[in-house]
């Protein structure tokens, strides 16, 4: 009997491997020691990446009865997946250990939700696609609900949970139909007989709309935007961090396996939906975000303006409008780990800072921080010439090189519009006085990762053409 090729999954072995070794680990551990499960966490990080990196640039592998795929674009995003959550697990070290939360099952399950991304990235099946998919939800829900006292925690967590479990019965249905008119559940196989039956089969558009609905939830895209703000409001702002950088890799990794992968013959049916999708969210998210006194929320409705953004690359259907997508969320993710670091920095033992006027006289504070949080927020608003800036003039470049210039246009006054509350920040950190003189006491590490997070959105401007072309590569790989 021939073995079964397993070294395409060899890193998502690895970090599962370690995940239960990290568990039973754990259990030995005095509270003292405790920060032993944080370094093998990062150990096995590095570990993954180093295994993924020995398979870049080989030729598309497939394993599980082509279940499963190794190529360019899942290794990209499986080593960025890496980064982010290591700078995750680093910001929050200090910030669990202040509230008694420091345990090691905090880290199992976020290395059990970057498994979870790492099995949608390499997907090319729709079983694959969805095991992966639900081994990172059901992680984030316990990680939302990990501060047990916490009764906002709890009530995001069961919001959070119900919400998801209807949204992945929807995209399951969507699937069910998919497979009912094409006979397969294999990704290639579905293109295949779709390509041979015709876009326009009645069962074939439903089955799209469904699964449609399914990935705007997972986004957090309006109008199934309603457990974003709660969620990251609620849960702890480390748990929040986590939600609102690492995962929306893997949203991107669901999108090209799936709509780019397997239905991009009917393009001409699911563009319309997301051009709705992207124009409701850019408005709802943007014009919300305002109205918010608390940042969390603000970041919250912030996040689903720029999953707008980052639909414009997919709607245009073009490998070129995919790899400017690829290149946002790159982006986003990154200002998005400032941000949320930026709010636990500030944060101290029974303080959360995360109300706006938190950040009043910053600047008076600590001049040094104040300059990487404007740095972050004149990204996000996507100011030039930030690499934000770069990021949004891509993907509607994509639009406008398919002549939807409306869509263009409602882009670009929206991107004005969110510019507001950005500056808000800017101007109570530098031209306002401080509520709050308490010194910020964060940790070495802390300080040194926040600055090279921020620091790295003006480093990589020289490059930014090779960013591209890295994303580029990797879409057509």
């Amino acid at each position: 009997m021939n073995m079964p090729n397993i070294l395409p999954a060899a890193p998502e072995i690895f970090v599962s491997s370690m995940a239960c070794v990290i568990l039973v680990a754990d259990l030995f551990l005095t509270e003292r020691r405790r920060v032993a499960s944080y370094w093998l966490t990062q150990l096995t990080l590095v570990g993954a990446a180093l295994i993924t990196l020995r398979g870049l640039d080989a030729a598309p592998a497939f394993a599980f009865h082509n279940m499963f795929v190794q190529d360019y674009l899942a290794d990209v995003l499986k080593l960025a997946t890496y980064v982010i959550t290591a700078f995750v697990f680093a910001y929050s070290r200090d910030y669990l250990r202040a509230r008694d939360l420091l345990r090691g099952e905090y880290f199992v399950l976020g290395l059990l939700g970057v498994v979870g991304m790492m099995v949608m990235a390499s997907a090319s099946h729709f079983l694959t696609l969805y095991l992966g998919l639900e081994l990172l939800s059901l992680s984030l829900y316990a990680m939302v609900a990990f501060q047990r006292d916490s009764t906002a925690a709890t009530e995001a967590a069961m919001k959070y949970f119900v919400l998801g479990a209807i949204a992945t019965g929807i995209l399951l249905y969507g699937m069910s139909m998919l497979y009912g008119a094409t006979g397969s559940l294999e990704i290639a196989a579905v293109r295949k007989a779709i390509a041979a039956m015709g876009a326009d089969n009645m069962v074939l558009i439903f089955g799209l709309v469904f699964v449609v609905v399914g990935l705007a939830f997972k986004l957090g895209a309006v109008p199934f935007h309603m457990w974003v703000p709660d969620v990251y409001h609620g849960a702890p702002t480390s748990v929040t961090l986590y939600i609102g950088t690492a995962p929306k890799l893997a949203a991107f990794a669901v999108i090209m396996r799936l709509l780019i992968g397997g239905l991009e013959d009917m393009s001409g049916s699911w563009r319309d939906m997301l051009a709705i999708i992207a124009v409701l969210s850019m408005g709802l998210g943007n014009v919300v975000a305002i109205a918010q006194d608390n940042i969390k929320r603000m970041l919250a409705y912030s996040s689903i303006s720029h999953m707008g953004f980052f639909l414009l690359g997919i709607l245009s259907a073009t490998p070129n409008g995919y790899s400017s997508s690829l290149f946002y969320v790159l982006i986003y993710t990154t200002m998005s780990l400032g941000a949320f670091g930026m709010v636990i920095l500030l944060s101290r033992a029974g303080f959360e800072a995360e109300r706006l006027v938190d950040f009043k006289g910053l600047n008076q504070r600590n001049s040094w921080y104040a300059f990487l949080m404007l740095l972050l927020m004149l990204s996000m608003a996507g100011v030039p010439p930030t690499i934000g800036f770069y990021a949004k003039l891509l993907v509607i470049q994509a639009v406008i090189g398919i002549n939807m210039l409306w869509l263009a246009v409602v882009a670009v006054l929206f991107a004005v519009i969110g510019a507001y509350y950005y500056l808000r920040v800017i101007k109570l950190m530098y031209f306002d006085e401080p509520d709050d003189q308490a010194p910020i006491t964060a940790g070495l590490d802390m300080r040194v990762l926040i600055g090279v997070n921020a620091l790295a959105l003006l480093a990589v401007l020289p490059w930014t053409g090779a960013v591209i072309d890295l994303c580029l590569k990797a879409i057509k790989g």
